[in-house]
């Protein structure tokens, strides 16, 4: 029986969820869910290491890199064949101290974010 399936923290949600290229002639969707979006800011646009990541949203690090290797092909799908990105669903919780996170960005500390 596997393990169930752990809910992943994240700081904030994305200010913005949708993104259609121009002149796209087929829309079909690739949905990104929220913990690939975070997972994708934390190690891309923060350039935090899969082990720091994993201690900023409580999962671990083999999770973090199922997850990133997940969103980096939805997104050159979405970039490749003109398909509209969608960053929605998942199963997470907002960090309640969103604020701290974002400032303290590279910490990994588990504490700074408890819901």
């Amino acid at each position: 029986m596997p393990r169930p399936v752990r809910v992943r923290r994240v700081c904030e949600e994305p200010k913005f969820t949708r993104f259609v290229p121009a002149g796209a002639e087929k829309l079909e969707p690739q949905v990104l869910t929220i913990e690939e979006y975070e997972v994708i800011r934390h190690v891309d646009y923060q350039k935090m290491t899969h082990e720091e990541c994993a201690l900023q949203m409580d999962i671990s690090r083999t999770t973090v890199t199922e997850i990133y290797e997940s969103a980096r092909y939805k997104i050159a799908d979405s970039l490749i064949n003109g398909k509209v990105l969608c960053i929605e669903g998942g199963n997470y919780r907002v960090c309640e101290v969103s604020e701290r996170c974002r400032s303290k960005g590279r910490t990994g500390n588990n504490e700074e974010c408890k819901n």
